[in-house]
């Protein structure tokens, strides 16, 4: 099957992956909070940075590699942490850190992934990043880091976006619980799924494994419970200033979208800062995060990390153009699980490949390092 024919653009995977994957899934992985306001802003917003054409450059084979936290990858791109991936497809976390190795770009395994460190960490390779979600704990957050410092995480990703959880509408309806159960219509779902229902065998109903190591300092309540107790997802000042102390390598913060926390996150030593609204997941009345991004940009010196809206290499242009540094992306990887099971990640990149270097021939960067020249109007 001629993959690029039949799937030449993320929204052909999206539409495939709808069918592939079970209601009750696909609700919780497409969905945002609210009326999805800031979902949908963080759409809108990307159409309107415009970028200027530019003509008679000749052939040129555009430069698309990146220098970030001390490495070098060829491409601006990478996969984002999410949670509970091997819910959205069986033996996602595994597949794609696969997929990370091979290409050479990061990729963020999540605290709430359905597969642990240890397990992921010798198939990532020198690619992989650790997402944290903060624990109370201290003696736990200890212990979390090791784990994932002695599988071969070098950078640190602390998430600091969820200060409660968010009433995700759709979600909820759809009837998602913790730990997924399959009874009822949801038994139905999968059954309609069939590729998906066999993954599902093989591997085992998803858990939150990691989670799952320090059930004991929960009074061995079940996942979905102590989840919420485990860990205190509203981290200050002072725990991120323990968290710089306790992690030797790169420490990237993610969730910033105001330029004041971004000056005070550079003083605190952090190495990264990663603009988010979460994809509008936590909060439905916020700023598109391409909104908030030249703002943070002109705030610090740091890297800048960048996600929430990207659907193909021009909007990964446009976030390189205003300020970022690199983009991450999350559903879009599995909406290419979803849609093509292990093919599909490695065709998204080179989507995303190809249609970044057809636009860095349309507006004439032969680099990333000078798109901000190339800015023709933004939206406000």
């Amino acid at each position: 099957m001629d993959l690029h024919a039949n799937f030449p653009a993320i929204s052909d995977l999206k539409r495939a992956a709808r069918r592939r994957i079970p209601h009750f899934v696909w609700e919780y992985l497409d969905s945002a909070t609210g009326v999805e306001a800031t979902q949908a802003r963080n759409r809108t917003k990307l159409d309107e940075v415009l970028l200027r054409t530019s003509i008679l450059h000749g052939e040129f084979t555009p430069d698309m590699s990146v220098r970030l936290l001390g490495r070098d990858y060829p491409l601006p791109f990478g996969i984002s942490p999410v949670g509970m991936s091997g819910l959205i497809w069986p033996g996602a976390e595994k597949t794609l850190a696969k997929t990370a190795a091979k290409l050479g770009i990061p990729y963020g395994l999540s605290t709430v992934a359905t597969q642990l460190p240890d397990d992921v960490g010798p198939l990532v390779g020198e690619q992989g990043w650790f997402q944290m979600y903060p624990p109370r704990d201290p003696e736990i957050r200890k212990d979390m880091l090791d784990r994932a410092r002695n599988s071969g995480f070098h950078t640190l990703i602390l998430t600091v976006d969820v200060p409660v959880a968010s009433r995700r509408e759709r979600q909820i309806r759809g009837g998602l619980t913790q730990p997924p159960r399959l009874t009822g219509r949801l038994a139905l779902q999968a059954a309609m799924c069939p590729v998906w229902l066999n993954g599902i065998r093989q591997t085992g109903m998803p858990r939150m494994r990691l989670m799952d190591c320090y059930a004991d300092a929960a009074s061995q309540l079940p996942s979905n419970e102590h989840v919420g107790y485990l860990l205190r997802t509203s981290p200050d000042w002072d725990y991120v200033s323990w968290l710089r102390e306790a992690w030797d390598g790169p420490f990237v913060v993610k969730g910033v979208t105001n330029p004041e926390d971004a000056k005070r996150l550079e003083q605190e030593g952090i190495d990264a800062i990663w603009v988010t609204n979460h994809a509008g997941r936590q909060f439905d009345g916020s700023l598109s995060s391409i909104e908030c991004l030249p703002g943070v940009r002109a705030a610090t010196s740091l890297p800048v990390i960048f996600d929430s809206g990207i659907e193909g290499g021009l909007d990964i242009l446009r976030a390189l153009a205003l300020g970022a540094d690199f983009v991450m992306l999350g559903r879009a990887w599995h909406y290419a699980l979803g849609a093509l099971g292990d093919k599909g990640p490695e065709h998204l990149a080179d989507i995303l490949a190809k249609d970044l270097a057809a636009n860095m021939g349309q507006i004439g960067a032969k680099e990333l390092s000078k798109l901000s020249e190339k800015l023709a109007i933004t939206g406000s």
